[in-house]
């Protein structure tokens, strides 16, 4: 399910195609300008000794400082690399919210299993009622009130299943699939335990989205060179090609010479409030980032503390509700002995039947949180599968 997500989430193929559109902008940022080609026609010829100019071509190109185009290549090769971090940390939290996605389907299933054993058993009770009822050993009183708990549980296995199709809708879009395909769950989930400190080393040092701060971070210093270059003056060359007409009034050394003319130019950054804004901006982008950085990781670790809490919460818990399932059976083992020889204490049978299945179903609800905060502990310390 995690492999069919990755290859048809759409959201996750957007995040790869601006991955895929920053890596073509580095082609564009390393290349020169154009060069220009001009061309101009004298409606009145200038008259010179060798004949009248009648048109000329010019062809320049402009080179920038040096080291610009490379500060630019590197500029958009760090953006382009700070793109695919996010795009493998949208693919773990892509992962994280299909095993959320999951989870809950699996605790449907077993509390809809749950609830089906429940209503055999009362079954099995309304039975035992009717022949203690039948030998004096009971009262039909206790027949009623199994009768209205088998209504209630059949309320609740309806309920379960409706519950189903929404859960079921929530999983399969998230695979970018139609939302009536079954998903695939099984009875029961071994506990994986985890040891204390679960892959917290990993947490500040392996995060994509850090790894994509500390690229952005050298975007911007490669920016503000960048702007430190454009301040400086660029370079231009070009040849000039006059097409020169005869004379005709007389005959003179190179009559009708065409004029090669070559040109050298160089821009003049005078106007400096721009260049020092630019770097000005680039040094704010780099404090912005540094900010964003330390606030991502105290979020980072605020996050996996809460989310070991509830992971060591749904822990206890299963160790509670197991301790539990056990007691209660044997406690319901002893009342149907002992009902079988007096025919008393049926309703705590009952009783004690509904606090089993509570236990049950509370179980399976933490083994559900369970794996679903292990699931956000592996992607906050990005585990990639």
């Amino acid at each position: 399910y995690l492999k069919t997500a990755a290859e048809n989430n759409p959201g996750l193929k957007a995040k790869y195609a601006e991955f895929e559109a920053a890596m073509q902008r580095v082609t564009q940022v390393n290349a020169l300008p154009d060069p220009k080609l001009s061309f101009g026609y004298f409606i009145s010829p200038v008259e010179t000794r060798v004949g009248p100019q009648q048109a000329k071509f010019g062809l320049s190109q402009m080179f920038p400082w040096f080291g610009t185009l490379a500060a630019k290549g590197e500029m958009a090769t760090l953006m382009a690399e700070a793109k695919y971090q996010v795009f493998l940390n949208t693919k773990n939290g892509l992962y994280s919210k299909v095993k959320a996605a999951w989870y809950p389907l699996y605790e449907v299933n077993r509390t809809l299993q749950l609830q089906e054993e429940n209503r055999k058993i009362l079954y099995t009770f309304k039975q035992l009622a009717t022949t203690g009822f039948k030998n004096g050993k009971g009262s039909m009183v206790d027949v009623i009130r199994v009768d209205i708990m088998i209504e209630n549980t059949e309320t609740d296995i309806k309920l379960l299943q409706d519950k189903k199709i929404p859960l079921l809708t929530r999983f399969n879009i998230l695979l970018n699939r139609s939302d009536t395909i079954q998903v695939s769950v099984p009875d029961s989930i071994p506990l994986l335990k985890v040891e204390v400190g679960y892959r917290k080393d990993s947490l500040l040092s392996i995060h994509p989205m850090l790894q994509a701060l500390d690229l952005k971070m050298q975007s911007a210093r490669a920016q503000e060179e960048i702007a430190k270059k454009k301040g400086l003056p660029s370079f231009g060359v070009g040849i000039d090609y006059v097409l020169v007409g005869e004379r005709k009034d007389m005959n003179v050394p190179d009559n009708g010479k065409n004029i090669v003319m070559p040109m050298v130019a160089m821009s003049l950054p005078i106007f400096r409030n721009k260049y020092k804004a630019a770097v000005k901006e680039a040094q704010f982008t780099q404090q912005s980032i540094a900010s964003s950085k330390e606030d991502f990781e105290n979020n980072l670790v605020s996050n996996y503390e809460m989310a070991w809490f509830q992971l060591d919460k749904a822990m206890q818990l299963l160790e509670l509700y197991d301790e539990q399932i056990e007691k209660t059976e044997q406690a319901i083992g002893l009342l149907l002995i002992a009902y079988s020889n007096s025919g008393n204490d049926f309703e705590e049978i009952l009783r004690m039947q509904q606090q089993l299945l509570k236990y049950q179903i509370a179980e399976a609800t933490a083994l559900k949180d369970y794996y679903t905060a292990l699931a956000r502990l592996d992607y906050l310390t990005a585990k990639s599968e």
